[in-house]
């Protein structure tokens, strides 16, 4: 038997999904493991794998966020009524998050976890994080080309870092620019294509790892976080998992058959992504599987989905940046003894709709989290409560991230006739990750 068919007899026995099921199995296996005997050695390899497999993402981010915008901004002239698609782009994000932070609220003022929550108060604590709307505001602005900044860590180190809002800003205008510039800047969209391949290729070589990446993760979280850390917050844990997955198992169908649409059909096709998403956290570092299972599976148009797909992917945030902080905002506002009126509720919606690019698609929503507390005056030390169980909780908000993203492009290229029904419809791949390296 050649090489190419046992490789292909294996990825049909054990596809990508099983293997990442498998890395997730064994990860919460070897986490409890580590932690009911204290096995450092363990707990510390597995934090290296998930914290490796995380960092693998991040750097692959910069180029990928900025070529894939420039790109599908200067598609855009190919498809027939670009503005109008991309108004209703961003008009159908802001529905779906107004819908999402009403959920987040809701289920707060039901369940009020920050008073059914048995955790010390000395959890409290500055941790050194905040954003407020100026912050965003002058985060806006890029401070280089690239977007990159540099800070002391106080080692004799300085660690480099990137601000994603300032590059997709970047890519915005590049991307702009080579629009109105023509056919003069052929040469250089010709170029940002091929690179934007070769990126993407790497991606898929990284995306494969996913499976090792997810026990490395999974198992860091279990034997560093536990039970006995998320017990304490119990009823905080359970509301975004609630949130989250009313959002994604109501609110989604329900969209999606007003629209003439199967909700199976959808979640059967967007699949891939939302898996990857649960084990990565990471909506950038998902993104062109993203894409791919939104024109390949779910039979959105190529040229429209190559924009919608990479500005969701950066924007549009209904479990980080919607459910999220309206949820953690009730719980800090109960914890301190703080009473919100419907001015404050207000808020929260406005910040969840429109502050939503302040996330920007990595891991985690502590810029989110703060920038809503900010604005209600809420004391920034409740952000210290919540990050112990935060990988834990950021595995759902992404989820339900992508699962937006895959959604508004869907439902747009519906209503204006860019939906190929046949491949809505049609038949699944066996292995669609695999898929992804042949393209």
């Amino acid at each position: 038997m050649s090489d190419a068919t046992k490789s292909k007899t294996f990825s049909q026995r054990f596809p990508f999904w099983a293997q990442i099921f498998a890395g997730l199995g064994l990860g919460v296996l070897l986490g409890w493991v580590a932690r009911q005997y204290d096995v450092g050695w363990l707990n510390e390899t597995l934090d290296i794998i998930g914290t490796s497999f995380v960092s693998l993402l991040r750097t692959i981010v910069v180029p990928l966020v900025f070529l894939a915008i420039v790109v599908s901004i200067a598609r855009l002239r190919e498809v027939t009524n670009a503005a109008r698609l991309a108004v209703q782009t961003l008009l159908w994000f802001a529905i779906t998050a107004a819908i999402s932070v009403a959920i987040g609220i809701s289920i707060g003022l039901l369940t009020d976890p920050g008073l059914r929550t048995s955790v010390d108060a000395s959890a409290a604590s500055d941790v050194g994080a905040s954003a407020s709307w100026t912050d965003f505001l002058q985060g806006i602005v890029p401070s280089n080309i690239l977007g990159l900044s540099g800070s002391d860590n106080g080692d004799g180190t300085i660690g480099i870092d990137f601000n994603v809002l300032q590059i997709v800003v970047i890519a915005l205008l590049v991307g702009a620019a080579v629009l109105k510039t023509g056919d003069k800047a052929a040469p250089f969209l010709a170029f940002a294509e091929s690179f934007l391949a070769v990126i993407q290729t790497v991606l898929w070589w990284i995306i494969r790892l996913s499976p090792i990446g997810t026990l490395g993760l999974i198992g860091a979280a279990v034997a560093n976080y536990g039970w006995d850390l998320v017990g304490p917050l119990a009823v905080f844990t359970v509301d975004v998992y609630v949130g989250c997955a009313l959002v994604m198992l109501v609110v989604y169908p329900v969209i999606l058959r007003l629209h003439g649409l199967s909700p199976v059909k959808f979640f059967s096709g967007a699949w891939p992504a939302l898996q990857l998403a649960f084990v990565s956290r990471s909506s950038v570092g998902t993104m062109p599987v993203t894409q791919y299972v939104t024109i390949r599976n779910l039979g959105v148009s190529r040229d429209y989905a190559s924009f919608a797909v990479p500005l969701g992917a950066t924007t549009k945030m209904d479990g980080c940046a919607a459910i999220y902080p309206a949820l953690s905002a009730i719980f800090v506002a109960q914890f301190f003894g703080i009473e919100l009126g419907l001015t404050d509720y207000l808020l929260i919606a406005f910040v969840s709709v429109v502050g939503s690019a302040a996330t920007a698609g990595l891991t985690g929503a502590v810029v989110m989290l703060t920038l809503t507390l900010t604005t209600l005056g809420l004391p920034l030390e409740g952000v210290g409560l919540l990050l112990a169980i935060d990988p834990i909780l950021d595995m759902m908000r992404t989820m339900t991230n992508v699962a937006g993203q895959a959604l508004v492009p869907t439902i747009v290229a519906k209503r204006e006739g860019l939906l190929d029904r046949d491949a809505y419809d049609g038949e699944r791949a066996a292995d669609p990750i695999g898929d992804l390296a042949k393209v």
